[in-house]
């Protein structure tokens, strides 16, 4: 029975744990389910998977847990990691993936996911490990971050979070590595960041960081890596600094604002391995207690203020293998401890202004240096000999010091070389044949020294070299038969400015990749070979300046080069080739733009064919033998802005077709043997800036519609046979600088309307039948310099209006029927004789040998008489009471230091600051206080009577120009408010003086700290001063009631305060343009090298000249050279220097201080760079159309700002 009861019991048991089990494989089913969902909802927002991996394997079909990219745990099959990182996924991140409640790790990194992150991610109790970083994402970094317990690592570098570091993910206590790297984060560093007492890792590098670092951080002791590079935090670092962290590894605090000395306890980290304070503004010396890191590898401490001498203690760190010390200020020599450091690699210790000779263990046996860098100091002495025993070497730096003597045979033993640079020192003697031996050399710069004698043989085997500088040296010889053979991977070659001579060898088609050759200013002699057609990447060709020929009277060497489809420029001036230009030419590339070959003795006529080159800019063939007529297809050439062919024996009419040039503004046809009449449609050439058709055999009269080109700036029509009236309409050249109709045969009067011509310099019209009086509206040309009338039939007198020309130099009247008084105010002291010859109606001064002028006082009474003398009594008593009184009335004013001078910024400065104050403040301007001198004055440091510093600049009214200088400035300080411009103070004016007062810029110039030996600007201060000045031009251009045109943009006329902050001064030669006007003209030029081609060349000026000016200052900036160095001859200019490189060797021309190969990021920063300089090649269009305006400067710098803070470390 009870056997029964058992029997009977039992089987209800079963059943239970029969349901039991279908109840949790239902279950289990549910949940698993729920999984699948989250991650399908997940698959379906994505925008693009390119792999298709996911769409592919993620299927309903198969368990989620033998996804790719899924992990479960095994008990109870939940997703427990979902990795799928390096997709290239795109799209949103749906809230779904917050339904995963056993997720541990979460790793959506390095795809393309945008916008920001969904909340229900707080649902993620249990998740660890969370790296979203390398994507898109952007918003602000959430907070409920701080509600996840369990979190050890949150990376989200690399993305778009903006906003402010949330203080409330101090509550994550589990958090090991915090990354928010890369972002545009900006605000302080929470104080409560400190809390997180776990935190091994701690990166904040790139965002927009600013105040300082909380001092809790520094108390956070399992510390081991601190990132803060590229923010805008400052402050001084902890005196006690690793006493709280004394697991420290890393320590990144580069491109900041920290200042301050360099803490000595930083030797008490023990673990130091990587200290990088490079890029900051830390002063003091380097303390030599951090000799005592004896386990770092890598010190940085590039770029600060730092002074004083290298520590010999240095040498102790024996495990160091970067050094970067350079861009201080620092003093003395190079200790030689530092090269018995045997773990050393990479030494950098450039613009420094060390002086002193190199020391004698630079290289010596076990030595493992592969980088130095040692260029911009005073290092003076001969290189080493036993250089050879830095056997691992690969790049070595040491251009702008003083180094003399020669260079050492043992250099050749350096086989890993690959980049030399030893430009611009003192170096003598020849080039040693071991060089030879560098059989991996790529760049080789010998420029800017003394180096004489030949090339050596072993030099044309180095088949590796890419980039050849032999520029400005003494060397000589013939280039050899096999040149090209051994230089296959050649790309540009300079050589200019040496004594070359012999052939120029047909090997040279070899180095197929050459794109830039410069052999200007050389003895090479012989034919031009057509082997230079064979190079089908050349795009600029200099042979200027030789005594080269032609192999064929028809220049043979064109024609071959048709076969170079690059090619964009020609240069063969004063070479004597003795032939005619061949058909051919107009075979030439499609992207061809410069052709110049002047006085080579061309022959022949211009061929009809030369109308196929559709892209030329500029035609340069004057003084050459060239006869016939000009072709008509010039008129083909719709691209063409200068057509210079004058000084040569041309005949004919000038073609109608030319007044199909749309863009010509030079035309340049003096001095040949043309003739008929000038083409009424010339009128039609409304960018036409320069019209240059004297000395030719022209008759007829003016076309009409030649005075509606209201922009041109200089007309010659002299040495012609013009005749009939000059009509009124000539006043429309309100742009003209220069007419000259002399040498002709007009007649009737000078129309009225010149005296329109305000901006007139030189006028002439000499040698005509003209009649009538001389015009008293001359008077009003208030810029005129040169007046010749002569030799005419012009009778009445000379007008006293012409007094009134303050600029007026040379008058010439003579030979004319003038009468009566010579004027004597203004110009006319400075006048003689010569100025008034043979018009014998003319009276005055007797030094113009000119009878004196009649007067009525012979027949006076002799009662008048004595009223006179009475009269000139009193009048006498009475001049010497009144400058009595003035003399004891200023003697009063000086006691009381105030002078009554009119100021004209008196209305808007309240300063009032007397000449004998400034007298005061600048110690009578001792030279001791000069801080430079410019075009029209000289500017000095002073001290006012209340303690505060100014800058001082006295206009030298001696000067042609200064008082209009002087009008300028003060009516554009008068208008102009904005940060990045000079403030004036104050100014004093009165007859005799004139002097702006301005605050004085401590830093002083950026040319100053672009070529001075002890300054440095690192990249992030460059990009940010060139977009302060970019900010300036944009208000001056754009947001100003009245456009200015600062027209004199270059480095040292922008100034640095205490904070690097530039501003843009010096406005003497500014152009100020009323509402509704947007260009100008002037007579007077900015600095060369800065000049748009249309300011320098037309005089006519506009924003898109203040943009030119710009683009090649932001040239300047990162390459650190000038546009006027020597190395820029004929055609090459910096522009085209740097268009040459772009995109592909911008390393090669950057500063190297400010890029180093083996830095981080390397590549992304040399993007950077590269950016930079094609939006300089933007500003710097050739036509000002084409040229961008300062807001999309402005915007374009910001936006590349950003992304360099992003990659640059």
């Amino acid at each position: 029975m009870v056997a029964m009861q058992t029997a009977y019991r039992f089987p209800p048991a079963i059943l239970l744990v029969h349901f039991l089990m279908a109840c949790l494989a239902m279950a289990t089913t549910n949940i698993t389910t729920m999984d699948r969902s989250s991650l399908l909802s997940f698959k379906a927002h994505l925008n693009l998977e390119p792999s298709h991996i996911l769409s592919n394997n993620w299927s309903v079909s198969t368990s989620v847990c033998i996804w790719i990219g899924v992990t479960c745990d095994i008990l109870n099959q939940r997703v427990t990691a979902l990795d799928i990182s390096s997709m290239n996924l795109s799209g949103n991140i749906p809230p779904q993936l917050g339904n995963l409640p056993f997720l541990d790790s979460l790793n959506l990194s390095r795809n393309y996911f945008e916008g920001s992150l969904p909340r229900e991610f707080i649902q993620l109790q249990r998740i660890r490990i969370v790296d979203f970083g390398f994507n898109s994402l952007s918003g602000q970094i959430p907070s409920w971050f701080g509600f996840l317990p369990k979190l050890q690592v949150l990376n989200l570098r690399n993305n778009s979070f903006t906003g402010f570091i949330p203080p409330l993910l101090s509550n994550i206590s589990t958090l090991l590595e915090l990354d928010l790297s890369f972002n545009p984060l900006q605000g302080k560093i929470p104080e409560e960041i400190g809390d997180l007492q776990n935190l091994r890792t701690l990166k904040l590098q790139y965002n927009r960081l600013s105040g300082m670092i909380p001092l809790a951080i520094f108390n956070i002791s399992t510390m081991e890596i601190l990132a803060f590079t590229g923010n805008n935090l400052s402050g001084n670092l902890p005196v006690d600094i690793c006493h709280g962290v004394p697991r420290l590894k890393g320590l990144y605090l580069s491109s900041n604002g920290f200042d301050g000395e360099i803490p000595s306890s930083l030797s008490e980290c023990s673990q130091l391995h990587l200290l990088d304070l490079s890029y900051n503004k830390f002063s003091g010396s380097i303390p030599g207690e951090i000799s005592n890191l004896k386990t770092l590898e890598i010190l940085r401490l590039r770029s600060n203020y730092l002074t004083g001498a290298i520590p010999q203690e240095l040498g102790n760190l024996q495990n160091v293998a970067r050094l970067a010390i350079g861009g201080n200020f620092l003093t003395g020599s190079i200790p030689a401890s530092i090269f018995n450091i045997p773990s050393l690699k990479y030494l950098d210790i450039s613009s420094c202004n060390l002086s002193g000779t190199l020391p004698t263990n630079i290289c010596t046996d076990g030595t493992h240096l592969e980088v130095v860098y040692l260029h911009l100091n005073q290092l003076y002495g001969q290189l080493p000999t036993r250089i050879h025993q830095c056997s691992e070497l690969q790049i070595l730096s040491l251009t702008n010091n003083s180094f003399s003597g020669q260079i050492p045979r043992e250099i050749g033993n350096l086989t890993l070389l690959t980049a030399l640079y030893i430009s611009t020192n003192e170096l003598t003697g020849e080039i040693p044949q071991e060089i030879g031996n560098l059989y991996n050399l790529e760049y080789l710069d010998l420029g800017h020294n003394y180096l004489s004698g030949s090339m050596p043989m072993g030099f044309f085997n180095l088949s590796k070299l890419i980039l050849v500088t032999l520029s400005k040296n003494q060397l000589s010889g013939n280039l050899p038969v096999s040149f090209g053979y051994g230089l296959p991977n050649l790309e540009e070659l300079y050589m200019t400015g040496n004594s070359f001579s012999g052939r120029i060898p047909d090997s040279i088609s070899n180095s197929s990749k050459l794109s830039i050759i410069n052999f200007s200013f050389n003895n090479f002699t012989g034919p031009i070979s057509d082997s230079f057609g064979e190079l089908r990447f050349l795009k600029i060709l200099y042979l200027n300046g030789n005594n080269l020929t032609s192999a064929s009277p028809e220049l043979s060497f064109i024609s071959s080069l048709t076969n170079c489809r690059f090619l964009r420029t020609l240069s063969v001036n004063e070479n004597t080739l003795s032939g005619i230009l061949p058909a051919s030419v107009g075979n030439l590339s499609s992207s061809f733009q410069y052709l110049y070959a002047v006085n080579c003795d061309l022959r022949g006529t211009i061929p009809y064919e030369i109308g196929n080159l559709s892209n030329l800019i500029s035609l340069s063939l004057f003084q050459n033998h060239l006869t016939g007529l000009i072709p008509s297809t010039v008129g083909n050439m719709r691209s063409l802005q200068a057509l210079v062919l004058f000084g040569n024996k041309l005949s004919g009419s000038i073609p109608m077709s030319i007044c199909e040039l749309e863009k010509l503004y030079g035309l340049l046809l003096q001095q040949n043997q043309m003739s008929g009449a000038i083409p009424d449609c010339i009128g039609n050439l409304t960018t036409l800036y320069y019209l240059y058709l004297d000395s030719n055999r022209f008759i007829s009269g003016i076309p009409g519609n030649l005075w509606q080109l209201k922009d041109l700036q200089e007309l010659n029509l002299s040495s012609n046979f013009l005749s009939g009236f000059i009509p009124p309409e000539i006043g429309k050249l309100k742009a003209a600088n220069l007419v000259d109709l002399s040498l002709n045969q007009f007649t009737g009067v000078i129309p009225s309307t010149v005296g329109g011509l305000q901006k007139l310099v030189n006028l002439s019209l000499a040698n005509n039948k003209l009649q009538g009086s001389i015009p008293d509206s001359i008077g009003k040309m208030l810029n005129l310099e040169n007046l010749d009338i002569s030799h005419n039939n012009l009778s009445g007198t000379i007008p006293t209006s012409l007094e009134a020309l303050r600029y007026l130099t040379y008058l010439n009247v003579s030979f004319n029927r003038l009468s009566g008084e010579i004027p004597s105010g203004g110009p006319f002291r400075n006048f003689t004789n010569q100025s008034f010859l043979f018009n014998e109606g003319l009276c005055g001064d007797p030094r113009y040998n000119v009878p004196p002028c009649q007067t009525i006082a012979n027949n006076q009474s002799k009662r008048k008489a004595m009223f006179q003398g009475v009269f000139t009594v009193l009048g006498t008593l009475a001049l010497i009471l009144f400058l009595a009184l003035t003399y004891a009335f200023v003697r009063y004013r000086r006691k009381d230091t105030v002078l009554t001078e009119t100021d004209p910024l008196s209305s808007i400065i309240p300063l009032r600051v007397s000449h004998y104050e400034i007298f005061e403040a600048t110690d009578g301007y001792s030279e001791s206080n000069l801080l430079g001198t410019g075009s029209f004055g000289s500017v000095y440091r002073g001290t006012l009577r209340t303690g505060k510093l100014v800058a001082v600049k006295v206009f030298n009214l001696q000067l042609q120009n200064a008082f209009k200088s002087f009008d300028v400035e003060c009516e554009v300080f008068r208008n102009l408010r904005h940060r990045n411009l000079c403030k004036v103070i104050s100014s004093c004016s009165n007859l005799d003086f004139k002097a702006l007062v301005m605050d004085y810029m401590s830093n002083g110039s950026l040319e100053k700290w672009l070529y001075s030996h002890n300054y440095y600007l690192d990249m992030k201060q460059r990009i940010s001063i060139m977009i302060d000045v970019a900010a300036a031009l944009e208000y001056l251009h754009h947001d100003h009631s009245t456009l200015i045109i600062h027209c004199d943009l270059k480095p040292s006329n922008v100034l640095l305060d205490d904070d690097i902050v530039a501003h843009l001064s010096d406005f003497g030669i500014a152009k100020l343009l009323r509402q509704g006007e947007c260009i100008a003209h002037t007579i007077t030029l900015s600095t060369l090298g800065y000049i748009a081609p249309e300011y320098g060349s037309r005089g006519l000026v506009s924003t898109s000249c203040d943009v030119y000016s710009y683009g090649i200052m932001l040239m300047e900036v990162f390459t650190r050279i000038k546009p006027s160095d020597e190395t820029f001859s004929g055609d090459l200019s910096l522009r085209s220097w740097v268009n040459g490189n772009v995109p592909n060797a911008v390393f090669q021309i950057i500063d190297s201080n400010i890029l180093s190969s083996d830095e981080d990021h390397f590549h992304e920063k040399l993007s950077c760079l590269c950016s930079i300089m094609e939006l300089a090649l933007n500003c710097t269009m050739e036509s000002p159309k084409e040229r961008i305006n300062m807001k999309n400067v402005v915007a374009t710098l910001k936006k590349i700002q950003n992304q360099l803070l992003s990659y640059y470390a």
